[in-house]
């Protein structure tokens, strides 16, 4: 609420948000978009805790994040959200079943035989959890780390240019799996993304131009994602 976020002092000061208000609703696929430097990065990176707002608030689950120490952030980030990345991060010496497990292990946290199984079959990789990396297609990868990121049944699933290393195929599939665990998982799910048909697989569009928000498509199609974003300058 009221987030701002600026990036230097005095005359050189850059406002990258600004007084920005978003809600996320719960069990929905947001995606987030704008032009170039129109904040897009820096609204998800507060509101997953990874940067402190200049002012402005972030709840997630009613939890104020903004007020918290850096231990008990730390501590947050990993029991209650979950993240995905252009890059994989998976450990190259270990198994597919023993990564998707690894912030249960790291979190000494017991695993939820169920939840494990429903995760890893709805993103198609419950034969393949024998496997490490090198022996698993970037797209298998891909959902390996995806499944790490649902394994704590995290509040909100961040993900950051998810498809911006993969190729066209590889690419709508995973697209396809952060649908499914939308509506098969009821996960939250907010996505950064600056391709218009990554867009149309979510349920609603954020807009940002120049750090505040420009607007909001529900159902987007490619095509409304592609007028709504030429209609901002990109």
């Amino acid at each position: 609420m009221g987030l701002t976020k600026t990036y230097g002092e005095g005359d050189s000061a850059v406002a990258a948000l600004d007084r920005v208000d978003v809600a996320i609703t719960k069990g929905r696929f947001t995606a987030v978009m704008g032009p170039s430097g129109s904040g897009k990065s820096t609204l998800m990176h507060c509101l997953a805790g990874l940067e402190t707002p200049s002012a402005g608030r972030v709840l997630i689950g009613g939890t104020d994040i903004t007020a918290m120490s850096d231990h008990d952030l730390t501590l947050l980030r990993r029991d209650r959200i979950g993240f995905v990345f252009q890059a994989f991060n998976l450990l190259p010496m270990l198994t597919a079943r023993d990564n998707v497990l690894l912030p249960l292990t790291l979190a000494g946290r017991r695993v939820d035989i169920e939840r494990f199984e429903h995760v890893t079959t709805v993103l198609r990789i419950a034969d393949r959890l024998d496997h490490r990396p090198s022996e698993l297609s970037g797209g298998q990868q891909q959902r390996v780390a995806v499944a790490r990121a649902l394994i704590t049944s995290p509040d909100v699933l961040f993900a950051d240019e998810p498809t911006g290393a993969l190729d066209s195929r590889t690419s709508a599939q995973l697209l396809d799996f952060l649908r499914s665990s939308v509506r098969e998982l009821g996960q939250t799910v907010v996505m950064v993304t600056h391709d218009p048909r990554a867009a149309s697989y979510a349920d609603e569009v954020l807009l940002l131009a120049d750090g505040r928000v420009a607007g909001s498509l529900t159902g987007p199609t490619e095509d409304s994602v592609l007028a709504a974003m030429k209609g901002l300058g990109e």
